[in-house]
């Protein structure tokens, strides 16, 4: 695409999704395979050839997009051969959204630590581009909201849907607060620290802040996220918003899920809180500077987040 091309990440998904409909062939999970042949018989990829993924030779990166020295209509994606099945298949999404998005600016895109965490802002927008591009394939709006339309959202939910659509847990509870039209709150754990939050829209809206007690941020005293002893809570605990979140009165209340990956060294904590009416913005320093997105980067194969 040129720099004059208003495509971004989610029409460009959209456009594809449409294709494979209209081809009665947008069913779950996405086919990345079918998306990857079918590419250069659309404008997004027309001249060019996309080599099927290989498997890394190179360590500390999850994924690469490189263009052939010799055959500058070939690329070829490359996957870390150790990731679970469903990293695999976001970083072929990512890939593949590099090359419908950027790949007129540069011939290889390497997906490591150092472009992430580079601190160059092109990069991180590219990469933050790319994950968007890989979000909106792999799990369809649409189809998402039929799936979760009056169901009472928890872990279990989660997890069929993240199997149905072959992401990982971490990725469908991401989509899901997105998507929810519930107040809730995803928060990331990693070694004992918070490593980002992400809140949904009526959780914006009614101003949602956690409390801080310490920087990092550890986990709070009460709160399940706290308790070594309870590895999982997939159904939901219920205790009082407040212990959680500053900005809730006495008589709400919310209902906390616990997942743990193995080892122990990484929780998510899902935080579904009772309806509140949107409240005025009041700016007080930590609790409302703007949230990290966990698409913000392309981690590394330890993977805090787990996409």
């Amino acid at each position: 695409m040129t720099a004059t091309d208003d495509l971004n990440a989610f029409k460009a998904a959209v456009r594809i999704l449409n294709w494979l409909d209209a081809m009665g062939l947008r069913t779950l999970p996405i086919d990345l395979n079918l998306v990857r042949q079918v590419l250069p018989d659309t404008p997004f990829g027309r001249g060019s050839v996309i080599k099927e993924p290989a498997d890394l030779t190179w360590n500390a990166s999850e994924g690469a997009l490189v263009r052939n020295p010799e055959n500058e209509i070939e690329w070829g994606i490359f996957v870390n051969p150790k990731a679970r099945p469903e990293r695999r298949r976001f970083t072929i999404a990512h890939e593949l959204g590099h090359f419908i998005l950027h790949r007129t600016s540069q011939p290889s895109f390497l997906c490591d630590k150092e472009s992430v965490y580079s601190g160059i802002d092109n990069l991180k927008q590219i990469e933050r581009e790319a994950d968007d591009f890989a979000s909106n394939l792999l799990m369809p709006g649409d189809m998402l909201r039929d799936r979760i339309a009056g169901k009472r959202i928890d872990f279990h939910l989660i997890g069929d849907l993240a199997k149905e659509f072959g992401v990982s847990l971490e990725s469908m509870s991401i989509r899901i607060v997105k998507y929810t039209e519930q107040r809730a709150m995803l928060v990331y754990w990693d070694h004992g620290f918070l490593k980002y939050q992400w809140p949904s829209g009526e959780a914006r809206k009614t101003r949602v802040r956690l409390r801080k007690t310490s920087d990092p941020q550890e986990p709070l005293y009460g709160t399940l996220a706290a308790d070594d002893s309870v590895e999982q809570e997939w159904d939901g605990v219920d205790m009082t918003a407040n212990i959680w979140c500053t900005s809730e009165a006495n008589d709400i209340k919310i209902r906390e899920l616990k997942h743990s990956y193995p080892g122990g060294n990484r929780v998510l904590s899902l935080l579904m809180l009772e309806s509140a009416p949107p409240r005025q913005y009041v700016r007080s320093g930590w609790e409302d500077e703007e949230t990290h997105d966990t698409f913000d980067r392309f981690i590394d194969s330890g993977q805090p987040p787990v996409r």
